[in-house]
């Protein structure tokens, strides 16, 4: 199983069941791939669901299913690398997919473009069509 990081509008855009996305989600659920994710990025799940939605309940629910989940990894980041200056709130996906051995990040945000020159760590990213093929490959 392979241990990946969601950039926060990749998540929410697989919430909704009639999404084209929604697979990213159902196949959560169903443990077919590792979210890996720290508290930085948890607190933003939630924050930002919680702004989309209008819900503290549903933002609440979707942390707390990621939480329960046996094919989640929760990641102490005690080190910052720093590499995305464009936008330095997306590091904490950086951090935290570096300090799990993530196979990938799940982003369509371009500030972690960047990521393609830096050589080491070497942490890719892939858009939200991409990981839609990659789980229809599992």
């Amino acid at each position: 199983m392979e241990n990946i990081v969601l950039d926060t509008n990749c998540l929410i855009s697989s919430l909704k069941r009639t999404s084209i996305y929604y697979p990213i989600w159902r196949d959560f659920i169903l443990g077919k791939y590792c979210l890996c994710f720290s508290d930085e990025i948890l607190d933003e799940y939630e924050e930002i669901i919680e702004q989309r939605t209008g819900s503290a309940e549903i933002a609440h629910s979707v942390v707390n299913a990621i939480i329960n989940r046996s094919n989640t990894r929760h990641i102490e980041v005690y080190y910052h690398f720093d590499l995305i200056k464009a936008d330095k709130d997306d590091n904490k996906f950086v951090d935290c997919a570096i300090k799990a051995t993530a196979k990938y990040i799940v982003s369509n945000d371009h500030h972690f473009d960047i990521l393609k020159q830096i050589p080491f760590p070497k942490v890719e990213v892939i858009d939200i069509n991409k990981f839609i093929e990659e789980l229809s490959k599992y």
